[in-house]
């Protein structure tokens, strides 16, 4: 509001000179007012002493203080609640938020900070640190063609591609670029007491077997047999079709015996398929010991349950199969891909290939 250039003890000076008899056109031309001025003085302040209107105006500045505090504080209230649902957890947030709140509210950076109780150093603050833009593009396009490596098996993919970098700092861009794989599952709870797991001394000592069941896109079924070296961790063989009886998965393990070698032992679940006649006869053909493990405890059988979590995450969640053909094709390209290029992180980060190498090595040498 416009501050009037007299003051309340020479308004009241002027309202009394025309009280005295003075001519209202002589009063307002003798201080230099207009007529309607005079008037808007005689409503406001006729009839009053000084002192009336020294508390007239202390009320007015008290109300007009008043005012300005209640619409600060509104507009406080509105810009909390603008930015309520975000998370202003890191600096980045922060200063969008304030940014956020500058553009939309139309209020000053001081003020953004205060409301937001940030401190406008670390708002003002521009990191001089270098983008990494092709460490950036690097790390996306092996995320983007393996989606669910985390960022410990993302960095052996980058450094076999040459790429040398400090894990803390893959980690950090792996945060930014929100390349994080989120898994569900319940809590694992222990019952009774564990005993370790025997381990093979050598490859072929130990084979695991396990079944794996999908569905094609028409919602017709298949199964998928898995059968894993426990020592070198290979997949041995990927069999998909819509059913799989016992008679069959004997003759899938001849055919693996004549180009591998017979097996000391093969552990498997208490199947129907895997107890059947048929496997029952193979064994005493073939003199091979069957090893059964007890019913509900599939980690009696860890290995290969183990690889059946990585095959489903890797391949079968990630992949629509439209047929059968389609899925046995995508499913060997992703064994041959599993035992030769994915690191295994029970085997040192080596793929399973390039620990059956290391191994024989070894043997040769002593």
């Amino acid at each position: 509001m416009k501050r009037s250039r007299f003051t309340e003890e020479q308004i009241i000076g002027i309202l009394r000179e025309q009280e005295a008899g003075m001519k209202t056109a002589d009063v307002c031309r003798k201080h230099g007012i207009s007529e309607a001025t005079f008037y808007k003085y005689k409503a406001k302040f006729g009839g009053m002493d000084v002192s009336d209107a020294r508390k007239l105006k202390a009320l007015e500045d008290e109300n007009s203080r008043l005012k300005k505090l209640l619409a600060e504080a509104m507009l406080d209230n509105a810009m909390l609640k603008d930015v309520a649902f975000k998370k202003m957890v890191t600096p980045d947030a922060r200063r969008s938020a304030v940014a956020h709140l500058c553009t939309g509210h139309g209020v000053s950076q001081r003020r953004a900070c205060a409301v937001l109780q940030v401190d406008r150093s670390s708002v003002r603050y521009r990191s001089l640190r270098s983008d990494d833009a092709d460490l950036r593009e690097a790390m996306k396009k092996v995320a983007g063609e393996r989606r669910r490596f985390g960022y410990r098996r993302i960095h052996l993919m980058l450094e076999r591609q040459g790429i040398t970098m400090n894990q803390k700092k893959l980690r950090r861009l792996y945060r930014e670029e929100k390349l994080q794989v989120r898994k569900r599952g319940g809590r694992k709870r222990a019952l009774g007491t564990r005993r370790p797991m025997v381990l093979p001394g050598r490859p072929n000592e130990w084979w695991s077997l396990d079944f794996v069941s999908d569905a094609f896109t028409d919602g017709r079924r298949f199964r998928v047999l898995a059968v894993v070296d426990d020592y070198s961790r290979e997949c041995l063989a990927l069999v998909a079709d819509t059913s799989l009886s016992g008679l069959r998965v004997t003759r899938e393990l001849d055919a693996l015996i004549r180009l591998r070698g017979k097996p000391v032992t093969v552990v498997s679940d208490n199947g129907t398929e895997l107890t059947s006649m048929a496997v029952l006869k193979w064994c005493q053909e073939t003199g091979i010991d069957w090893h059964y493990i007890q019913p509900g405890k599939p980690m009696q059988n860890g290995f290969v349950e183990s690889f059946n979590g990585s095959f489903r995450d890797e391949c079968l969640n990630e992949t629509l199969f439209a047929s059968l053909s389609e899925a046995r094709s995508q499913i060997t390209a992703w064994k041959e891909d599993y035992n030769r290029n994915r690191p295994h992180s029970s085997l040192g980060n080596l793929t399973p290939c390039e620990f059956a190498l290391k191994m024989t090595l070894q043997k040769q040498a002593a």
